[in-house]
């Protein structure tokens, strides 16, 4: 079993995607010659050639346009917006065409579409680079929203999102890309869509994060441990849907819980998370339930290190859950 890093995990993907099903194509800007910005699509086109892996103009509704075309005609393209922040001139295909084909046709089209963006902060690229928008995505029904936090979850959700006919929004957090090696199996695999995981199980307090959060409610889990508190850590792993069976289970065992994203903090997904707990476990709780997010800036270039949330942030709201009388 290899140890790979995430993007290694994720052009493993997509290499088996493009080998096993002539249906798959990639479409992106830069991904072919030049592999992307963070090569997870290197030396994919010189494989399986520029019918298969197409380098396209900057037109992001254009690229996210034409992959609509194509799934309806029978094609499962999987689209590169090279950061999530330029996905917004796409933003109305996503919402109003790709995630409403198979409702406005009654079933008789799908729309089994991928878009793959590198989402969050961690790389020094400031307020045009950097960006969490995953609660706009959340918002639109019809679409399946997946962030993993591991290498070997990148390649088994990816593979889950191209198995099915639906469109998936699949956010890649690039902190993680090149910071995080484990192994990982060979071959196909899927892991299931709309199924959390247990990072790291303990009994006071529940800690509910995704993407590059999870390694940092991991950590601030481990120290809190020190001081004599079990946390638990629930990667969510897929927003939309939730697996709230798994979130309701851990909140209502320990009694305590601390949400925790890098998104901004106002109708950021972690207020879906409390409005879940108050109107479902209300009775289980011990203590608030508390946020630990990013600010309602923009994302800053030489404070990035302010804004995002970090352990000792998480720690500090562990310990008011765990104290609170």
């Amino acid at each position: 079993m290899p140890a790979m890093t995430m993007v290694q995990a994720i052009q493993d993907a997509l290499r088996i995607a493009l080998r096993e099903d002539p249906r798959v194509v990639l479409l992106g800007e830069d991904i072919g010659k030049a592999g992307g910005v963070f090569r997870v699509t290197e030396g994919l086109q010189a494989e399986f050639g520029e019918q298969r892996v197409v380098d396209t103009p900057l037109a992001e509704n254009g690229i996210v346009g034409g992959a609509i075309g194509m799934a309806m005609y029978g094609l499962k393209p999987i689209a590169e917006i090279q950061f999530v922040d330029f996905i917004y001139p796409a933003f109305d295909q996503i919402v109003s065409e790709m995630a409403k084909l198979r409702w406005r046709s009654a079933g008789q089209y799908a729309c089994p579409v991928v878009v793959r963006a590198p989402y969050g902060g961690g790389i020094k690229g400031g307020l045009y680079h950097s960006q969490s928008p995953e609660a706009y995505f959340c918002h639109t029904a019809g679409l399946t929203v997946v962030i993993p936090a591991t290498p070997s979850d990148a390649k088994g959700l990816l593979l889950a999102a191209l198995a099915g006919d639906d469109p998936v929004i699949f956010l890649e957090p690039k902190r993680l890309y090149r910071s995080t090696r484990e192994d990982v199996a060979e071959g196909a695999f899927t892991v299931p869509l709309g199924r959390a995981r247990v990072a790291r199980s303990g009994e006071h307090c529940t800690v509910l994060a995704y993407g590059a959060m999870v390694p940092v409610a991991v950590e601030a889990a481990e120290a809190a441990g020190a001081r004599g508190w079990s946390v638990e850590v629930v990667d969510l792993r897929t927003l939309a849907p939730l697996d709230t069976d798994a979130v309701l289970a851990s909140v209502r065992r320990t009694g305590r819980v601390v949400i925790l994203h890098e998104a901004p903090r106002t109708c950021g997904y972690g207020a879906e998370l409390a409005a879940l707990i108050a109107e479902q476990a209300l009775t289980s709780l011990q203590a608030p339930v508390l946020r630990v997010t990013g600010y309602d800036t923009p994302f800053p270039y030489t404070l990035e290190h302010s804004y995002l949330p970090d352990a000792p942030r998480t720690l500090r709201a562990i310990e008011h859950a765990m104290t609170f009388a």
